[in-house]
């Protein structure tokens, strides 16, 4: 009775509670079917000889290996250590689309964090800057540098406002031409675009800008969110970049993560060249020892003195703004070395995965018989040590560690 009494003073019929239910439930429904729409799980159900299910995760894990093996197979091709890249990305009307989960925006900003994370990881001797298209201009939000998190920190969608106008290749072409062409000739020039709409508003002849690209060696590369366009096609052949569409939301984060490794070299850039570089000390991180530290003079403790003019940096790798050195730590140099020497791909062993008592080498979990443990696992063999892994710790041997342990194991000993 209550109830019905505040229903009346509020005015409110009693139908209005039904439409409201009705666009509540409508909404939720909504939210469900976008959540889950890709999410068929049941595909990877399978049925034994004894009619017990099991999750059967083999084909997801072979079409992950492949990709190993294409990259274990490109190890003898020429590549370079040192690459300058400018990350373009697409803040045009079209980045509001719903296709993607939360939005394209969202996804693509958030693959974008990832992609820099890695690309360092993969790239410590390596710059990266970051810009977007929006309203038909092109805008730099970080110049070349080689610290990840400077980089993140601008891919904040509430910094970055909302999506509006069209997106200009040639605007694009010509910001990352007069970024890339003054760099040394050593370093490899890359142009990365993530493009979500269908078309380009360009204040002139966009092929212009792309002979202008090819005349200084920028490769540029495009990785599509909504459908092929032809202009993409052309620029990216034209100067010998990669170009792909993505289908959802785990083949956008496959084809932008593809660009991590340092691509292969070209004629122009086959030759060898000598790169003088420095490496500095690092100062004590006691309030006492805090000095001005570089460009812009900031008080810090803990920098980094250039062996050359001694000026202090505060951070590596870097370039010194004194003197143009590239200051650089031993561990920086060293991790660069995994894309000369990889780690070789371990091949498949079906006779450990119908046996049991075999245990990973890496992990130590026990590698069971299929359809033990309701599930079906890749289980893989070294081909120098002999040790047997399972698909995790192959995964993290070749895309992180780059060292095989067993192989180390038995240097040691």
């Amino acid at each position: 009775m209550a109830a019905a009494e505040r229903r009346d003073d509020l005015g409110i019929e009693d139908g209005d509670d039904d439409d409201i239910d009705e666009n509540e439930l409508r909404r939720q429904e909504e939210a469900y079917q976008r959540q889950y729409e890709n999410e068929q799980t049941w595909d990877q159900l399978q049925e034994d000889e004894h009619g017990n299910l099991f999750v059967d995760k083999t084909a997801e894990q072979r079409a992950r290996r492949q990709r190993l093996l294409s990259a274990a197979q490109s190890a003898r091709i020429r590549k370079g250590m040192i690459r300058y890249v400018l990350l373009v990305v697409d803040l045009s009307r079209a980045a509001s689309a719903q296709d993607l989960r939360p939005n394209r925006l969202g996804c693509m900003l958030s693959l974008c964090r990832s992609f820099v994370r890695e690309f360092f990881d993969q790239n410590p001797l390596s710059q990266l800057g970051i810009a977007v298209m929006r309203g038909g201009l092109v805008e730099k939000l970080t110049d070349l540098s080689g610290s990840p998190e400077a980089q993140v920190a601008r891919l904040d969608a509430g910094k970055l406002g909302a999506p509006a106008g069209d997106a200009s290749l040639q605007n694009a072409l010509e910001l990352g031409v007069s970024l890339l062409k003054q760099l040394p000739p050593y370093g490899h020039r890359e142009l990365l675009l993530l493009f979500a709409a269908l078309a380009s508003c360009d204040p002139g002849n966009v092929l212009d800008s792309v002979k202008a690209c090819k005349d200084n060696n920028i490769r540029v590369s495009v990785v599509g969110v909504a459908a092929e366009v032809y202009v993409c096609r052309r620029i990216t052949e034209d100067t010998g970049g990669t170009y792909g569409v993505a289908l959802n939301e785990g083949h956008l984060e496959q084809l932008l993560m593809a660009h991590s490794p340092p691509p292969p070299a070209t004629a122009a850039q086959a030759k060898a060249e000598l790169v003088r570089m420095g490496f500095p000390q690092r100062s004590t991180e006691e309030a006492s020892s805090a000095v001005f530290v570089g460009q812009e003079a900031r008080l810090l403790p803990g920098s980094y003195t250039c062996p050359r003019c001694r000026s202090r940096v505060p951070e590596l790798p870097v370039e010194c703004h004194t003197c143009g050195l590239t200051l650089i730590s031993s561990p920086h140099l060293a991790r660069s070395y995994h894309h000369l020497f990889p780690v070789q791909p371990y091949h498949e062993d079906s006779e450990v995965m119908t046996t049991t008592g075999a245990y990973c080498f890496g992990c130590l979990r026990e590698v069971s018989e299929p359809g033990v443990k309701g599930q079906l696992h890749l289980t893989l063999r070294c081909g120098q040590c002999k040790q047997v892994f399972c698909f995790e710790c192959d995964a993290y041997v070749h895309e992180s560690l780059h060292n095989c342990p067993g192989c180390e194991f038995l240097g040691a000993g």
